[in-house]
């Protein structure tokens, strides 16, 4: 019989050696780079969050039937700051996102119109928000909640107006 010049270390019952199991493993092989439109050969490109959150936004705000974008607290400080001279809209108020390298899910809140349909309504800002923010960013969106806050009455506006014309009395 022919030996071996290799010691057989598995039929004898010794654990083989670190270069044995080395010599054992296959070789990994280095995994290609996914590429997308935001990974390249020639580079990668992130986008923050809040570039996410006002694209959404703006989406959720062309969609006819929307009045008002987050909760109550949330308008009301936009209320606020918009009177400061110099402040911005916050475009991306009402609108929450989770964004992965190249996933986000975006929720959004909102306050509808009344008489209008809220299926209506959602739909039309999945669409629209899905379209622009993968058209925009090369994101996919996963999901698109609307979270339905409130609906927005006529006679709120008349209620506004009447405020605003009755004449404001000083305390002397």
């Amino acid at each position: 019989m022919a030996e071996s010049s290799k010691p057989d270390t598995q039929s004898s019952g010794l654990p083989a050696t670190t270069e044995e199991q080395k010599r054992n493993v296959p070789q990994l092989q280095e995994q290609p780079k996914r590429h997308d439109a935001l990974h390249t050969d020639r580079g990668d490109t992130m986008i923050e969050e809040t570039v996410v959150q006002k694209l959404a936004g703006i989406a959720t705000r062309e969609v006819p039937g929307v009045y008002a974008m987050g909760s109550s607290a949330r308008r009301a400080f936009g209320a606020f700051t918009e009177r400061i001279p110099g402040s911005q809209i916050n475009v991306s108020g009402g609108v929450s996102v989770e964004k992965g390298e190249r996933q986000t899910a975006i929720d959004v809140s909102i306050v509808v119109e009344y008489g209008i349909s809220i299926v209506e309504i959602s739909q039309g800002i999945r669409r629209n928000v899905i379209q622009s923010v993968e058209h925009s960013t090369g994101l996919e969106v996963l999901e698109v909640n609307v979270n339905v806050t409130d609906v927005h009455l006529p006679e709120d506006d008349r209620q506004d107006q009447q405020n605003q014309q009755e004449p404001k009395t000083e305390l002397q």
